[in-house]
């Protein structure tokens, strides 16, 4: 074994093992998305105390394929319908992504010293993996956006089920399960991910094997020719990797960066949901739906706490879906635009 494999080795084992053991600790305290929080915690503080840490390029563009797949996966022919059922409700939602990507990329700015890219990366109203996935290629500071995100993640993770508790709201619907992908739709979907991951790549588009998979996995699931989610396993080793990635950009941030980042995330989280909400409710007054119902949907993030909830209490689960299916897919086109525009 060369010298430079045995280096990739030596760094790299350590920084899976311990990524591993940050999902176990965050898991067993029940922090949400503890697959990619847990790993980003620990090896950032191992790297932090010292450590060298490192995801190779390689792996790094496997765990992109097969994120971008799972994310693409959730575009079900069910969720089609229900979305072109509530186009309104669909359009008060993107107005209200723009206007929230806009408020807080100004507030990041001007009240915490962030550069534009940085601030519009963090100021994304969810879709945790892709924006974490992008600032790992864009060059941006990895660390306030991960900090940023991850304390939007828990606000909203404690604060929406309360809410609807409060609210005392139910319902009767539910959703269609598509089960497990099969093994000859999984390899269709995964080599055309990867042709148009190669495509993308070659007309300039960030991250392109992420973009790539989703959108070859959206197109593949919404048409029905690949139903199925992922294995689990499958997926949570993906984010996993992602998490320990995110922890290797870690460096430089000193105590008063790190309550600087939190503090961030705190009001950036808190005016998403201000605007979230009030864009729900012009939403459920313009087509008769509960006001609970359209909070789960518009919520800015924790697709998979809002979805669960959804189901739980029967609130229009699929149109719940839905929407933050859109909001996926209106911010996975939203930010690249906004990125091209900004590096121009």
């Amino acid at each position: 074994m060369r010298v430079t494999e045995h280096r990739i080795l030596r760094e790299t084992l350590p920084t899976l093992a311990i990524g591993a053991l940050g999902a176990g600790l965050f898991w067993l305290i029940g922090f949400p998305a503890y697959t990619l929080t847990g790993p980003a915690a620990a090896v950032s503080v191992a790297t932090l105390l010292g450590m060298k840490s490192l995801i190779p390029i390689a792996l790094r563009d496997v765990v992109f394929v097969v994120i971008g797949v799972s994310i693409g996966s959730t575009v079900t022919p069910e969720v089609i319908e229900t979305a072109l059922t509530w186009p309104i409700s669909l359009a008060v939602l993107a107005v209200t992504l723009v206007v929230l990507i806009l408020v807080l990329r100004v507030i990041l700015m001007r009240g915490f010293g962030y550069d534009a890219l940085t601030a519009t990366l963090s100021a994304t109203p969810g879709h945790l993996s892709y924006i974490l996935s992008l600032s790992t290629t864009m060059g941006v500071d990895v660390a306030r956006v991960a900090l940023v995100q991850a304390t939007r993640v828990l606000l909203l993770t404690l604060c929406v089920p309360v809410l609807i508790s409060l609210w005392g709201m139910t319902g009767t619907a539910y959703v269609v399960d598509y089960g497990s992908i099969g093994l000859v739709p999984a390899a269709l979907v995964f080599a055309a991910a990867l042709g148009l991951g190669m495509l993308f790549k070659r007309f300039g588009i960030p991250a392109p094997l992420l973009l790539g998979a989703m959108a070859a996995s959206a197109i593949g699931h919404g048409a029905n020719l690949t139903p199925g989610a992922l294995p689990h396993g499958l997926t949570a080793a993906a984010f996993m990797v992602m998490g320990c990635l995110i922890g290797t950009r870690f460096r430089g941030l000193d105590r008063k960066g790190l309550f600087g980042a939190l503090t961030a995330g705190a009001i950036a989280t808190l005016v998403s949901c201000a605007v979230a909400a009030i864009g729900a409710m012009i939403a459920a007054e313009l087509i008769g739906l509960p006001p609970a119902a359209l909070l789960l949907a518009f919520a800015p993030g924790g697709v998979e706490i809002m979805a669960a909830l959804a189901v739980s209490t029967g609130l229009e689960p699929a149109l719940v879906a839905a929407h933050h299916v859109m909001r996926l897919l209106i911010l996975s086109l939203l930010v690249p635009i906004l990125i091209v525009r900004l590096r121009k």
